[in-house]
């Protein structure tokens, strides 16, 4: 047990008649190497990908509850903007240069299994881990034109 944390990117893919078909999505789903007909392509909405996990990172998770979450700490997927992680990764980056704004910037949270409270090296390695996170998928073609949820449970 413990605080596991996901954000994830959502890419609409929905095909509707009114689309031109150059421009409509085909998903394509198989299992092993051959088609997977339980699923049918024309019927799925969203590709969800999984672009950033962490595990105990008590004070990433503290930030999205403050500032996309409105303080509900409740487990349910939230919405977050390109321009939130953006802020984000802005904070990540003022701490590790200056690391004694650590408690200041993004602070620690306590909680039932959600890891130290400490400002030590864990706390920085949490940080560096999200920067790289952050900085890959930002790097990524289409990144600001996508969906963003984050999630958490403990």
């Amino acid at each position: 047990m413990g605080l596991d944390m996901y954000l994830e990117k959502r890419h609409y893919v929905q095909r509707w008649d009114h689309i031109d078909p150059d421009k409509q999505f085909k998903v394509s789903i198989t299992r092993g190497d051959k088609p997977y007909d339980v699923i049918k392509y024309e019927r799925v909405s969203y590709v969800i990908e999984q672009v950033a996990y962490w595990r105990k990172a008590n004070q990433i998770h503290h930030w999205f509850v403050e500032n996309v979450q409105r303080g509900e700490d409740d487990c349910q997927p939230y919405y977050c903007s390109y321009e939130q992680l953006n802020e984000l990764f802005s904070l990540v980056c003022d701490v590790l240069a200056e690391p004694a704004r650590a408690e200041e910037l993004l602070p620690t949270e306590s909680g039932f299994f959600f890891g130290g409270t400490d400002y030590d090296e864990s706390y920085m390695l949490d940080l560096t881990e999200t920067r790289d996170m952050l900085a890959a998928l930002f790097a990524e073609p289409g990144a600001e034109d996508a969906d963003y949820y984050y999630s958490a449970s403990w």
